[in-house]
């Protein structure tokens, strides 16, 4: 016995030395795989007595590689959480008793469907459309429910054509275009009919259209009355030639007959009514070249007398606008500085815009009771995305949901961290950066620089599983809110007026030396990526410094000259000086194929074969180039892909592997090198 103590002393000291390396073996990463069990919940709406939430809840079919969705239903405390139904865009009816919402029906593609919400649960389906049904909205006296549509106007023309043989079989007649906007991403066509207002009983029977004319009329609001529905559009001859141009219209439910409510020069939309009828709130600007300004909140008369602005000098755009039930305030969402938050413009006194929530993370309120509860979704750096609840007088944010809590337990993520720094001009950009699961600040890391598009987006604090999965894989993600960024106002948005890109890159690159000072970047291997603007940006970076070891230069940008009259929409027309046949000397000296020439870094292409708003071509021009100059690229075209490259699960997928593949396939030798001076760095930037 004396024999065995020692060594069982010394196989306990063994095992505890081995404690820490085998609890960082142990360290449960998120791996793509996750992706496939993921869930997302989005549009919670509160019963009218506010006691119970419907929301659509979203799961990746893996059969058939698409996204299904289903309403749930749960308490509002977050208890009694139960699957309902199959479909989305749920709606309470204005009673309680039954809920609207979409779903696939007979006899065919996406019908209205009407649930009971009490002990039977009885659901009819009221609708037998041959065309998706859009914006579902009950009448205030809940026996009607309105919707938009489109409806079909085919265009041909008077020719004949010659006898044909008995059994000859013809080629398709063409399609003919004659509308300058004909098509647009995501959708295909749309040379084919106009989107008009229709209303049907909500126990079913034959849709009634209560718009009419070669216009398209977008959102629906109800009048308290039931007499009247206000939306957005442009009912004037040549709409299609009016650029930056929109109105509000009421149309009676009764007659059909349109009454226009706003006349200024800028677009005008989002209309809401107040509790008593007796206003609209709405959103807009005054008319502007500016490539981009914040919208604005104004009100009128139910009539459309008396217009004013009521949101003063607030600079930031509000989305969702509510009335509060005395009709004193308005509720609204804002995106600023990578986050959002809810906030409050008090109609009575000078209050102005205040916030009601606050926090680093991205909430989005698509509900408020009558007695002043709020519900939305919220997503936060290690948050995927839940349903939650407050009251607006006393905004502690109750997490209702944890849909994805299954997937990530145990699950330890890269973590944020905020970073701010000066660029040229002096002009402060914000920033993010993401390290590794287990980050040793004296390791060197590999790194990749996302660039979002628009170029007007934001970038922002929510979960991200891209990047997440990435950073498992030991890369540290940086991403910006270069020049041209929302979020920031009008001022800084507009900075890139027919300038883009130019000064934003010089942003991004100086939130690469930040990053870098810190020490612990590979600075022989980072990387360059985006989609959309953030393509026309890497494809960008790449013409003017050697600095990254691999790009991916996805759904981009190549050239203007080609592209302004190739995207789906005649507006890039308008973010040049001049148009490219009067003088084509801007667009050519903004467009990254004048400095192909300049490039040496491995850079490939990603973009999907649907693509109307950046259109292979564009892809295609590029991948050209640089096969003909021997610069290290693929092309790699994905099925079934509008702009992007991640609508479909298994194309997310394959985004992420093939991004990791292509930076790993082109790593350089580690090499531990200080921080260039501004000499050294100079001698490699903007070549």
């Amino acid at each position: 016995m004396r024999s065995l103590l020692p060594k069982a002393f010394f196989c306990c000291l063994l095992c505890l030395a081995l404690l820490p390396a085998l609890a960082a073996e142990e360290t449960k990463r998120l791996s793509l795989d996750m992706f496939l069990d993921s869930e997302r919940v989005s549009n919670p709406r509160l019963s009218p007595d506010g006691s119970q939430i419907i929301y659509t809840r979203r799961w990746v079919n893996k059969l058939e590689d698409r996204w299904n969705s289903a309403i749930w239903i749960m308490n509002a405390d977050g208890s009694k959480n139960r699957f309902l139904v199959k479909g989305g865009n749920a709606d309470w009816s204005p009673s309680g008793d039954r809920i609207v919402y979409a779903a696939s029906g007979e006899p065919k593609g996406s019908q209205i469907f009407v649930r009971w919400m009490d002990a039977e649960g009885a659901v009819t389906q009221i609708s037998r459309l041959e065309e998706s049904p859009g914006s579902l909205s009950w009448s205030p006296d809940g026996k009607s429910i309105a919707f938009n549509m489109l409806k079909r106007k085919t265009n041909s023309w008077p020719i004949k054509m010659p006898k044909m043989p008995r059994g000859a079989k013809l080629t398709k007649a063409p399609r003919i275009v004659e509308q300058m906007h004909y098509r647009r991403d995501r959708v295909g066509f749309t040379d084919n009919g106009y989107r008009h207002i229709y209303v049907i009983d909500a126990d079913g029977g034959t849709p009634r259209q209560i718009t009419d004319g070669d216009y398209n009329h977008r959102g629906i609001e109800w009048t308290p009355d039931g007499k009247n529905i206000l939306f957005s559009g442009l009912r004037v001859e040549d709409a299609e030639y009016q650029w930056r141009e929109s109105e509000i219209y009421s149309v009676d439910v009764a007659s059909g007959e349109v009454t226009q409510l706003t006349r200024r020069k800028g677009p005008d939309g989002s209309p809401t009514v107040s509790p008593d009828g007796t206003q609209v709130a709405y959103t807009g600007y005054d008319h502007t070249t500016d490539t981009y300004i914040t919208s604005k909140i104004y009100l009128m008369d139910i009539d459309g007398s008396n217009p004013r602005l009521v949101s003063g000098g607030w600079d930031r755009s509000p989305r969702g606008l509510t009335w509060s039930a005395d009709g004193n305030s308005l509720y609204f969402n804002i995106r600023q500085h990578g986050t959002a938050n809810y906030y409050q413009l008090s109609l009575r006194g000078n209050g102005g815009v205040q916030p009601i929530t606050q926090g680093t993370h991205m909430l989005t309120v698509s509900d408020v009771s009558r007695s002043g509860h709020a519900v939305g979704t919220l997503s936060s750096a290690h948050e995927p995305g839940d349903v939650v609840i407050f009251e607006l007088g006393n905004p502690e944010i109750r997490q209702l949901t944890h849909v994805n809590d299954d997937i990530l337990h145990g699950v330890t993520l890269g973590e944020l961290h905020e970073i701010n720094y000066q660029s040229v001009g002096g002009v402060q950009i914000q920033g993010w950066y993401i390290t590794p699961p287990d980050f040793d600040p004296s390791r060197k890391y590999k790194m990749q620089l996302h660039i979002h598009g628009g170029p007007h987006g934001m970038y922002n604090t929510g979960f991200n599983f891209g990047w997440q999965e990435q950073a498992a894989n030991d890369y540290v993600i940086l991403y910006t809110n270069p020049r041209g960024s929302s979020g920031y106002g009008s001022e800084f948005g507009n900075m890139i007026k027919n300038a883009y890109p130019s000064q934003d890159y010089d942003d991004l690159m100086a939130g690469v030396d930040h990053l870098i000072a810190k020490g612990f970047i590979d600075e022989q291997n980072m990387n360059v990526t985006g989609c959309s603007g953030g393509g026309v940006l890497t494809a960008w970076v790449v013409g003017h410094t050697d600095r990254f070891a691999a790009a991916s230069s996805n759904c981009p940008v190549i050239d203007w000259v080609s592209f302004v009259g190739t995207t789906d929409g005649s507006g890039w027309y308008r973010n040049f000086k001049k148009l490219p046949w009067d003088d084509p000397s801007e667009h050519i000296r903004r467009s990254p194929l004048t400095y192909v020439g300049n490039v040496t870094t491995p850079t490939m292409l990603m973009t999907g074969v649907k693509d109307l708003r950046t259109p292979m071509p564009q892809t295609e021009q590029y991948y050209s180039a640089l096969k003909l100059l021997k610069v290290p690229t693929a092309m790699i075209r994905f099925n079934e892909e509008w702009h992007g490259t991640s609508s479909k699960p298994s194309n997310f997928i394959r985004t992420q592997l093939y991004l990791r593949h292509w930076f790993e396939r082109h790593a350089r030798p580690s090499a531990d090198e200080s921080v260039p001076t501004p000499t050294e760095e100079g001698s490699r930037d903007n070549r």
